[in-house]
């Protein structure tokens, strides 16, 4: 049975004071909450502070990005070891927004998969199609090609240790989400493809989760299809009060 994991995206939001206003809300709110990986990833400015407010409860923190190495010449980068002294678990990798503002690709992808697994760190790994890939029939391919590439190389006992994030980039903060439907079918699809590329025992362990527009309305509709094990959660994490009901209904 694969445990659900829920995890919030605050992107570039939210100041340290702010941020830790916020939790302090969301673990009031999810106390009781068992049974469910709750995750909440702030900005880098906020990492520490958030850090202790997390501290021996429920949540767990998570980061938004991470160079593959562990120091240099790399101005403005932050490494694996400098997330794991603040007490980070997660990391999102991958993210459509790197992909198409930061120039991320799937080889470098897949040298901060291997930095943050060599670190212990838990990749949150993201792939997903575009609208006119979408609207061309090309989404399965969009999706075997980032698998195929960010995964590369890697073994089945890491790839057991990757949480996969399925988000069609024409849902992000479009008010657009995938129906469950057809969320299902992608999933389904990264299930088989996982199969292919390691063997039958990841493919049925590794976490997906869904991320595109998840709210408290719509998360207990996806959550019930067998193949969505959680959500990546966007603009609705910002808000202690969303993000706690969309955990709830994730729990029921």
């Amino acid at each position: 049975m694969r445990k659900i994991i829920i995890a919030g995206n605050w992107k570039l939001n939210k100041t340290s004071r702010e941020a830790m206003s916020l939790v302090e809300e969301l673990k009031r709110e999810v106390l009781d909450i068992d049974g469910i990986d709750i995750v909440v990833c702030p900005p880098f400015t906020a990492l520490d502070d958030v850090s202790e407010v997390v501290l021996d409860t429920n949540i767990a923190l998570g980061a938004q990005n991470l160079y593959w190495q562990d120091s240099g010449a790399m101005t403005g980068e932050v490494s694996a070891p400098m997330l794991k002294d603040l007490g980070v678990q997660y990391v999102i990798i991958g993210h459509s927004e790197r992909r198409q503002f930061f120039g991320d690709t799937n080889e470098t992808v897949n040298k901060r998969i291997r930095a943050a697994l060599t670190h212990a760190l838990t990749p949150i790994v993201c792939i997903g199609e575009n609208l006119p890939e979408r609207e061309a029939n090309k989404t399965f391919d969009v999706i075997r090609h980032q698998c195929e590439g960010s995964l590369a190389n890697l073994t089945a006992d890491e790839m057991k240790k990757i949480v996969l994030a399925y988000e069609p980039v024409w849902a992000i903060g479009t008010g657009k989400t995938a129906t469950p439907q057809q969320a299902q079918e992608v999933h389904a699809f990264i299930r088989q493809l996982l199969g292919k590329l390691f063997n039958a025992d990841v493919a049925q362990s590794v976490r997906i989760q869904y991320g595109g527009s998840v709210t408290p309305e719509n998360i207990a509709a996806l959550i019930a299809k067998p193949d969505i094990d959680g959500a990546l959660v966007g603009g609705a994490s910002l808000k202690a009060p969303s993000f706690a009901a969309i955990v709830k209904s994730a729990k029921k």
